[in-house]
């Protein structure tokens, strides 16, 4: 599971460095292969390349008839690219992903459970604001967190 914010850089050929926190946790998987994309052109995901043929099995049950799905698909597959580490742990960003969500210099890496987010650093900075949790949010998660299964 990927948890917190770990800022890192992206250098001038497109490659992020996974920050230790993470790359220790992939290293502890084996984890050498992902799977690169977005679904708003804003953010980068970087899927485990196993977590992400689970999405796949999972959205494969849907098939392309469901229209969400057929976007889903269209909009992955788009900015997509499966990638591996290279010898000193850094992964090439999808150029077109990189210029569209302007993922140059300074990033925000944010752990999102099964996956790695990243964001152009001032932007989520500036985005923050939008994140605030209402009352009702509030309420809503300590319920799902409250949950004994």
């Amino acid at each position: 599971m990927f948890r917190g914010n770990h800022p890192a850089k992206v250098d001038e050929k497109g490659r992020l460095k996974i920050p230790v926190a993470f790359k220790t946790l992939l290293d502890a998987r084996n984890v050498t292969q992902f799977y690169i994309t977005s679904i708003d052109g804003i953010r980068a995901q970087i899927w485990p390349l196993a977590e992400w043929e689970k999405q796949e099995e999972r959205l494969a049950e849907y098939g392309t008839m469901d229209d969400a799905v057929e976007k889903y698909i269209n909009l992955t597959s788009f900015y997509g690219q499966q990638v591996e580490f290279d010898s000193a742990g850094r992964v090439l960003l999808p150029q077109i992903l990189r210029e569209k969500a302007k993922l140059d210099g300074d990033t925000a890496v944010l752990g999102k459970l099964h996956y790695l987010e990243v964001r152009n650093l001032k932007d989520a900075e500036q985005d923050l604001p939008a994140y605030e949790m209402t009352a009702e949010e509030r309420r809503a998660v300590a319920n799902i967190t409250r949950r004994q299964g």
